[in-house]
C-alpha cells in the first residue's frame, strides 16, 4: 500500500515546482512517475502499431493493449472486458452513446432526461440528439444547496422518457448524487441509464454490475493518467445492437466497394490508430490506484474539503456555491464585488492553482445568478497546511480589493 504521508514523492512535477499548490484536480490530475515512465518507455522501446503485425513488437503492443481492457474491466467489476470500450474521453464516450445507441431509438415527441448540473458534455449531445428528432429535453432541478430534486425526477419518468444521463459527481458543486437509487428508478421505468463518472472514478470505488448502470463514462487523465484515453462501458445487449458512427482501419470484418461489415463490440467502436500508448498510462494509473486505501482516501479528502469550505464561510463576503449534505473534495466560491478571474490570478502569483469561470456548467451559473465561481478541487497529494494557505491567501485578496 502506498501511504498518503509519503505521496508527494509519486509525482515528479512537484519536484520542478516544489511550491505548487496544486487545486485543479476536477479539471486534470498530476500523474505518477510510474505512468510517466510507461508512456515513455512505449514509445522508446516497445512502439508499434496494433492488431496488424505480426511481427514480436506488434505483437506485444496488442498484447498489452488488450490486458489494459480486462484491467479496467476488473477496476470498474465490469461482467465483461467486451464492454469496455476505448475512446478519447468522457466527452467523446458520451457523444458516442448518443449517436449510436440513442439517435436510432429516438423519435419525435420521446423525451431525454438530464440534470441541472451537468457538465456541458453531458448536455449539449443529448440536446443536438433530441433536437435532431424533435423530442424534449428535460432537466431535473435542484435546490439552493446544490442537490437534485428526486421526487422531481421520479414524476418525470414514463413511457416518453428514451434515456437518462447523470453526472455521478458535480465538477463544479462537487455534489454526490444518488445514482444507485436513481438507477433504480429509470430501470422501474425500463429507462436506460448513462452515468458520467470523470470526477467520482480516481476516488470513489466503482462496481457496475452492484449498480446495474448501462453506461458508464470517465477520462482516464482524471485518473492520474494521461490526456487522450477514456473509457465507455456499455453493457453488451446494448453494445451488440449499436452501429458504429465513426468508420476506418481495424473496426471492420469484410470491406468491398459495395458492402461493409463490421467487426463486433468493442472493436467496431475503436476506428483508427488508437491512443495505444494512452492505454498503457492508463493501465499503469490503475495500478497505481489499486496501491491507495480508498477508505483513507475519502476521509481525507473529505475532511480537506470540509476544513476549506468551514474556514472560507467565516470570510465576510464570501459565499460557498453548492453545500449538499453529500459532496466530494469541490469547492466552489464567489466574493462580492470581486470577480473570479482576478481572485485566480492573485493566487496563481502565490503558485495556487485554482479553477476560475463557468466549469462548463452555464445553467449552474444561471440557477444561482452568478456569472461564474473560484473552484478549489484536491486530490491525495494536498495537504491540511495548504488549507490554511489557501484561505490566508483569500483573505489577502479581500483586503486587497477593499
Amino acid at each position: 500500500m502506498i501511504e498518503l504521508k509519503n505521496i508527494k514523492s509519486h509525482f515528479p512535477i512537484f519536484q520542478h515546482h516544489p511550491d505548487l499548490v496544486y487545486l485543479d484536480n476536477a479539471a486534470t490530475t498530476q500523474k505518477p512517475k510510474s505512468v510517466i515512465d510507461a508512456i515513455s518507455n512505449f514509445y522508446e522501446k516497445e512502439n508499434a502499431n496494433i492488431h496488424r503485425g505480426i511481427y514480436p513488437l506488434a505483437v506485444s503492443a496488442s498484447q498489452r493493449y488488450e490486458a489494459v481492457r480486462g484491467k479496467v474491466a476488473q477496476f470498474l467489476n465490469a461482467e465483461s472486458a467486451d464492454e469496455i470500450v476505448y475512446t478519447s474521453g468522457t466527452t467523446a464516450s458520451i457523444n458516442l452513446v448518443a449517436h449510436s445507441f440513442l439517435s436510432p431509438r429516438l423519435e419525435a415527441g420521446d423525451e431525454v432526461i438530464i440534470s441541472v448540473m451537468e457538465h456541458h458534455a453531458n448536455l449539449i449531445p443529448w440536446q443536438m440528439t433530441c433536437k435532431n428528432a424533435g423530442a424534449h429535453l428535460r432537466v431535473i432541478p435542484m435546490n439552493q444547496l446544490g442537490e437534485l430534486d428526486l421526487t422531481a425526477f421520479k414524476n418525470m419518468l414514463s413511457s416518453k422518457v428514451k434515456m437518462v444521463a447523470i453526472t455521478h459527481i458535480s465538477n463544479s458543486l462537487g455534489t454526490i448524487n444518488p445514482i444507485a437509487e436513481m438507477i433504480d428508478l429509470a430501470h422501474q421505468n425500463n429507462i436506460p441509464i448513462l452515468v458520467d463518472g470523470a470526477q467520482s472514478v480516481a476516488h470513489y470505488p466503482i462496481d457496475l454490475q452492484a449498480l446495474e448502470v448501462d453506461f458508464f463514462t470517465f477520462s482516464g487523465h482524471k485518473l492520474f493518467g494521461p490526456t487522450g484515453i477514456g473509457i465507455l462501458y456499455g453493457k453488451k445487449k446494448y453494445l451488440s445492437k449499436m452501429q458504429p458512427y465513426q468508420f476506418g482501419g481495424d473496426m471492420i470484418k469484410n470491406v468491398t466497394f459495395e458492402e461493409t461489415t463490421f467487426a463486433d463490440a468493442p472493436q467496431r467502436f475503436e476506428a483508427g490508430t488508437t491512443n495505444i500508448a494512452g492505454v498503457i498510462g492508463l493501465g499503469v494509473a490503475i495500478d497505481f490506484v489499486n496501491e491507495l486505501d480508498r477508505n483513507v482516501v475519502r476521509s481525507f479528502l473529505k475532511k480537506m474539503e470540509s476544513d476549506l469550505a468551514d474556514k472560507l464561510l467565516n470570510v465576510n463576503g464570501l459565499s460557498v456555491v453548492g453545500q449538499a449534505k453529500n459532496k466530494s473534495a469541490i469547492v466552489s466560491f464567489s466574493m462580492e464585488n470581486i470577480h473570479p478571474h482576478d481572485i485566480a490570478t492573485f493566487l496563481g502569483a502565490e503558485n495556487i492553482a485554482i479553477r476560475a469561470g463557468h466549469h462548463c456548467t452555464q445553467p449552474v451559473m444561471d440557477f444561482f445568478q452568478i456569472p461564474a465561481t473560484t473552484r478549489a478541487s484536491f486530490s491525495i497529494y494536498n495537504q491540511a497546511a495548504e488549507v490554511d494557505f489557501f484561505v490566508e491567501k483569500v483573505k489577502e485578496i479581500k483586503q486587497f480589493f477593499g
